[in-house]
């Protein structure tokens, strides 16, 4: 029996793609919000959660980093996902039909040069893959769907045109979300290690607890800062670095570390993937 993948939004869904690339045995489960994916995790209707956590045009995804660190859940693993817009048509369609397209707000914005060029009226939608399902539901050639090709696939749409987005890095790193600790060995390979800190209320805290990482020659790739049950004077932060807790280097970071903070959790540590 396969095991169940959550991710937030419908079949067809950029996060869906990401999932089927990271567990493509699985039996994907499509949620409403990323509250609703973290639950299914925690309560064992998903066996994983795949969750965007950034994006190169857009950064940090807020909600995520808010959830994840109070979830209870641990990150065993990471993907980067090229947003790639296809637009997709009903089968007998040609790009000489479309009159309009479909799409979420931030994806139609994505392709504006595209949409401009070929004078297209644009429809605002709630996602790109809910687009996708509603025209060929529709099965009308004059109105397109901006979406992904996997998307496509799914609701037998045709692609009309491909890679219409205007910018060529679009990326978005996702996670992989478990319940149990699963921490990948030393051995694998390039790890990353993510945890969550406060800083003790004492002057320069923030920088004598990062002194420990430069001084080890540990690499920080994301340091985010946040709110904690909207109190101005509790801020906590979200790290990545590369590296694996057992390195003498990490260890060292870690200890200089506790003495400016007073609480630390990691969250995980696992492989790191290919952002290329």
């Amino acid at each position: 029996m396969s095991q169940k993948i959550a991710f937030q939004g419908e079949p067809g869904a950029f996060s869906h793609a990401a999932a089927n690339r990271l567990f493509p045995q699985g039996e994907p489960l499509g949620c409403v919000t990323f509250e609703e994916t973290i639950a299914a995790v925690q309560n064992r209707r998903a066996a994983f959660g795949v969750v965007p956590v950034e994006n190169s045009l857009y950064g940090r995804i807020t909600d995520i980093h808010h959830l994840l660190p109070e979830s209870g859940l641990f990150i065993t693993g990471e993907t980067f996902l090229r947003v790639e817009m296809t637009l997709l048509g009903v089968p007998d369609a040609t790009l000489a039909d479309v009159k309009a397209v479909q799409s979420l707000s931030v994806a139609l914005g994505q392709c504006r040069k595209f949409i401009q060029s070929h004078q297209f009226r644009t429809i605002n939608a709630v996602d790109t893959a809910g687009s996708a399902r509603e025209i060929a539901d529709k099965a009308d050639k004059t109105v397109a769907a901006i979406a992904s090709r996997f998307a496509g696939e799914i609701y037998g749409l045709k692609v009309l045109a491909e890679n219409i987005e205007d910018a060529a890095h679009n990326t978005t790193r996702f996670l992989v979300l478990a319940r149990d600790r699963d921490e990948a060995p030393a051995s694998v390979g390039r790890v990353k290690t993510t945890f969550v800190f406060r800083v003790r209320n004492v002057p320069a805290a923030l920088y004598k607890a990062m002194g420990g990482f430069a001084t080890n020659g540990v690499n920080m790739t994301k340091l985010e800062s946040y709110m904690v049950d909207g109190n101005f004077t509790a801020t906590q932060f979200y790290a990545d670095i590369e590296g694996h807790p057992d390195d003498i280097g990490v260890q060292h970071a870690f200890e200089e570390l506790g003495f400016y903070t007073d609480y630390f959790r990691v969250l995980g540590v696992y492989k790191a993937a290919e952002a290329g």
